[in-house]
């Protein structure tokens, strides 16, 4: 009888990692540029502030002028102007002269402070024109230091420097931090164009009537969202039956206009498991081990990102729950495919662990792995031994409140519970070397878009 090594998680995640291809670069301007990954440094065109400017609404000042102010003999300075922000003057101030200025309005080369307007002799923001007009003249009570309440040019950001690097995403923050430094568009790589296929005979479309043996197609439904909210584009999803030429038609149909391609269902060894019988027609499920030596048959591929891979689709037992078989290669045309259990969680959890983090590659992406917080858990359960177990699971904590989840189907990872899968708001991981899982332990949670 064959044996089979059972690969780990992260040896699945290297294969795929490793075999993805990288879409290629494209400018965008950055007012669509949001989500998207960088495909080169974006590099600074300006200094940011661009010029020295007032941080406050106030007055300019030369400081030497304020140095003897004091409450009780306040020094009264002659008002020569008002600098709004986006003005382009400089005034000239003399000694005892000083510039109404706005926040952000640029500051006069002759002057090296700003003094606040609440911090001016008189000021009474209830007054019915306070902020409205500006006065013939303004009395300080005490001095004020160069360099208060001034924004320097460059302080910030020198023109030349990196903003963002490559493979980083472009979040909204980061966005607008490219405007500022005067950044118009961005080189950044193409969003994958995904097919998601459900297979399955006994799959009818949502709504449908559901006759015996038969259940509503939820996994491309499913799919399609998860792809989406990764940022990456679905432009077909199909639901086919066990009949092989489906699933071929769709594949050949599709080869042109998309870069990769997801199946649920069909993954395991049984007979009609078409996903497996299209893909690869000759896998037994697994990497055999030599019965003799106990090693693996094949080359090592997953031993680091330098080492050669072998690109055809296989398929593997992972040691995951749930989600064991797993399949994954590229297709003739060059398509990374991945080939997912049918069960729900199942395709859920198998997305979030090894589907996104390709997609993700796909895209030069530099951090690929989702971050994981600690959480106590609120109850016990048990986890199955050497396999890595992924445990959908709700917040039970309070706001404000240390971090508490609890199983969101109460039954473990229940690969079937597609209904109960609605009550989850992240993953749990527990690792393969736990066998059990106890109320108040401190657990690793991800937390998943609501």
């Amino acid at each position: 009888m064959t044996e089979f090594r059972y690969l780990s998680v992260e040896e699945h995640r290297r294969r795929i990692l490793g075999l993805v291809p990288l879409l290629p670069a494209e400018d965008v301007s950055i007012t669509r540029a949001a989500g998207r990954t960088l495909a080169a440094d974006a590099i600074a065109t300006l200094d940011l502030p661009p010029w020295d400017n007032s941080a406050m609404d106030g007055y300019a000042v030369r400081s030497a002028d304020t140095a003897s102010a004091t409450a009780a003999a306040p020094v009264r300075l002659t008002v020569l102007t008002e600098l709004p922000a986006g003005t382009e003057a400089d005034p000239a101030l003399a000694p005892g002269q000083t510039a109404a200025i706005m926040t952000g309005a640029p500051l006069p080369s002759d002057a090296d402070a700003v003094v606040p307007v609440e911090d001016t002799v008189g000021w009474d923001p209830t007054a019915p024109t306070a902020g409205s007009a500006t006065p013939a003249s303004v009395d300080l009570g005490r001095p004020v230091q160069a360099g208060r309440h001034i924004r320097r040019s460059g302080e910030d950001v020198r023109a030349g420097h990196v903003i963002a690097t490559a493979g980083e995403p472009l979040a909204p923050q980061r966005v607008a931090a490219l405007a500022a430094a005067g950044i118009p568009q961005v080189s950044v790589r193409r969003v994958p164009r995904v097919v998601v296929v459900a297979t399955g005979s006994e799959l009818v479309a949502p709504g449908h009537p559901v006759q015996r043996g038969q259940i509503p197609d939820s996994n491309s439904i499913l799919l399609a969202a998860l792809v989406q909210a990764t940022g990456t584009d679905v432009i077909h999803r199909a639901r086919v039956s066990d009949d092989p030429a489906e699933l071929r038609a769709v594949l050949a149909q599709t080869a042109d206009d998309s870069d990769a391609v997801i199946v649920t269902g069909g993954a395991s060894v049984g007979a009609h498991d078409v996903a497996r019988l299209v893909l690869a027609p000759g896998s037994g499920g697994g990497v055999p081990l030599d019965a003799a030596a106990g090693t693996r048959t094949e080359p090592e591929h997953d031993a680091g990102p330098s080492a050669p891979q072998d690109p055809a689709v296989r398929f593997d037992r992972v040691s995951v729950q749930p989600g064991k078989p797993q399949g994954f290669g590229l297709l003739p045309d060059g398509r990374p495919v991945w080939s997912l259990p049918g069960n729900p969680v199942s395709a859920w959890v198998s997305y979030l662990v090894f589907v996104e983090a390709g997609l993700l590659g796909m895209q030069g992406r530099a951090t690929t792995a989702p971050t994981w917080y600690p959480a106590t858990a609120a109850e016990g359960w048990r986890s199955p031994p050497r396999r890595e177990q992924y445990v959908p699971a709700r917040v039970v904590s309070g706001p404000g409140e240390p971090l508490r989840v609890a199983q969101a189907t109460e039954r473990g990872s229940g690969s079937h519970l597609a209904g109960r899968l609605a009550r989850a708001t992240g993953l749990v991981r527990v690792p393969a070397e736990t066998l059990e899982v106890s109320s108040g332990d401190t657990v690793l949670y991800r937390p998943l878009e609501s």
